[in-house]
């Protein structure tokens, strides 16, 4: 019996040693990305593409704006890339985007790149409502034509827009239910999450039209997490990509005629705009 209670006891004792730890290095592990080097030598944006400095409470964050051209209001799709990657390395998709008639704006994470700040759910998030409210009222943004569209964390930054602001669809790549089941997933308690990004209640509350894409051979955020957010809602559905999560690249053509499809089919997109 005395036994017993030892190893009881010693097991807790790592347990909580264990989550502990987590606790306090977790950031290091979802913001990998912060501890990257910027890709260009100086915090100018690549020629062609319009720099924009937002302005949070903690510092700028540093955003690009990829404007298409024409008359009248154009869609635009708020991006928000994965934990361990910058802006930098979207802007080949971004001008993809552009190029299909969709106005794109790539937002940073805070302290990312040459952004100030530190990365967390409350400081993504007070970003993401500054970009919104910049496309709205310096750029001239339909709000009945915004979709915010998030990549695996960027999910998370994208789910809480559709939270704060009044955007017309959401788009969701590669992403998690929660914070919480991946915590689950690595043998963290939920209650130790310092960020807890809930995408199950913004697909369950968000109104508007939902796309979801997850690569079948993801090892990172399994397929499961897309299923999931799939049946919170009737209709939903996930569109497979041939990819697991890391290596998608090479989709993007079928990602982005898979969006515009979905715009078009939602009224975001008018006919006959860029190249389908």
């Amino acid at each position: 019996m005395a036994a017993t209670l030892l190893v009881v006891k010693v097991f807790g004792i790592a347990l909580l040693g264990y989550g502990l730890v987590m606790f306090a290095a977790q950031r290091q592990v979802v913001f990998p990305g912060a501890s990257r080097e910027p890709l260009r030598a100086g915090a100018v944006a690549p020629a062609g593409v319009t720099q924009v400095w937002l302005e949070p409470s903690f510092g700028r964050v540093e955003a690009w704006y990829f404007e298409a051209g024409g008359e009248g209001p154009r869609p635009t799709v708020i991006f928000a890339h994965g934990n361990g990657e910058l802006i930098d390395d979207w802007e080949q998709e971004m001008r993809g985007l552009r190029e299909a008639g969709v106005s794109g704006l790539l937002v940073e994470f805070p302290g990312y790149g040459y952004s100030e700040g530190a990365p967390s759910r409350e400081a993504i998030r007070e970003t993401f409502t500054a970009a919104y409210d910049w496309l709205v009222t310096e750029a001239g943004a339909s709000t009945q034509r915004i979709v915010a569209y998030g990549r695996s964390l960027g999910g998370g930054a994208a789910a809480d827009l559709a939270l704060d602001r009044p955007v017309a669809a959401l788009a969701l790549q590669s992403t998690f239910t929660s914070a919480m089941a991946m915590a689950r997933q690595m043998l963290l308690p939920g209650f130790l999450v310092r960020d807890p990004f809930d995408n199950q209640r913004a697909v369950a509350d968000f109104a508007g039209p939902v796309l979801l894409m997850h690569g079948r051979r993801d090892d990172v955020i399994p397929y499961r997490h897309a299923e999931g957010l799939a049946q919170l809602r009737e209709g939903l559905e996930v569109i497979d990509l041939d990819c697991a999560h890391n290596d998608c690249g090479p989709q993007w053509p079928f990602i982005l005629s898979t969006l515009t499809a979905f715009m078009d089919e939602h009224g975001l997109r008018r006919r006959g705009m860029g190249s389908e």
